[in-house]
């Protein structure tokens, strides 16, 4: 069976910096995936050619049976690819209301948003709150929130806890466990144990490379795993 995201020998980088060399990954349908590695490896300039921010400059992007190497952002999100960057992905001046409508113009689904609460309860006690005035970890809840009203088949989330105290983050990660058993999430987090949780697969970038590759558990245990993660 053809993979559901299948990216192969991937170059990629900015102006004349290559960042990426030969990267080939596989994404199923359904399941978690990480992809992990030392700051600079690589996995924030992979995620933003997979939705398409950045182009590639070599290689094939498969995604749901077609190719979207040379598809523009917009169509790649009405494909089926939900985005949550590291940073700024939510309104800060608008409420967590208008938030969540924004994000609810591309639904199909009139109970969308009524969805989105129920996995994260604790947005709906901050409707009427403005976005930048929410703790970090009711941010990161609402920006996966608004990320999974365009009904995404694949999921792609940066640094999902950067910045959330360790009490949400335990929250958070119980969401994405289950987010994982219905979609395709990729998460690049530099929390390890949280990473593997939620993956059933991984991947090590190093210095643009793939370095290590495998089932989750078989990744942890691997002695080589240090090596690449250390600073």
């Amino acid at each position: 069976m053809p993979e559901f995201l299948d990216i192969k020998h991937l170059d990629a980088g900015y102006g004349r910096s290559q960042v990426l060399f030969d990267v080939s990954l596989g994404i199923p349908w359904r399941g978690g995936v990480a992809v992990l590695g030392r700051n600079g490896a690589g996995k924030t300039t992979l995620m933003k050619i997979i939705v398409g921010e950045l182009p590639a400059w070599n290689g094939e992007i498969g995604f749901d049976g077609r190719d979207i190497s040379r598809r523009a952002t917009q169509e790649r999100v009405r494909a089926g690819i939900g985005y949550v960057p590291q940073e700024h992905s939510v309104f800060a001046r608008l409420s967590v209301r208008d938030n969540l409508a924004v994000g609810s113009l591309a639904s199909k689904k009139a109970d969308a948003v009524d969805h989105v609460l129920t996995i994260f309860p604790k947005l709906g006690q901050r409707l009427d709150q403005p976005a930048g005035t929410l703790s970090g970890g009711e941010r990161k809840m609402l920006a996966i929130g608004r990320a999974m009203l365009g009904d995404p088949k694949l999921l792609l989330l940066d640094e999902p806890t950067e910045g959330v105290w360790i009490g949400v983050i335990e929250e958070i990660t119980e969401r994405l466990i289950e987010l994982a058993k219905e979609i395709a999430v990729i998460i690049v987090e530099q929390h390890l144990d949280l990473a593997l949780r939620v993956a059933d697969y991984a991947y090590v970038l190093d210095r643009g490379r793939v370095a290590l590759q495998g089932e989750a558990g078989e990744v942890r245990d691997n002695p080589e795993l240090v090596r690449y993660l250390a600073p």
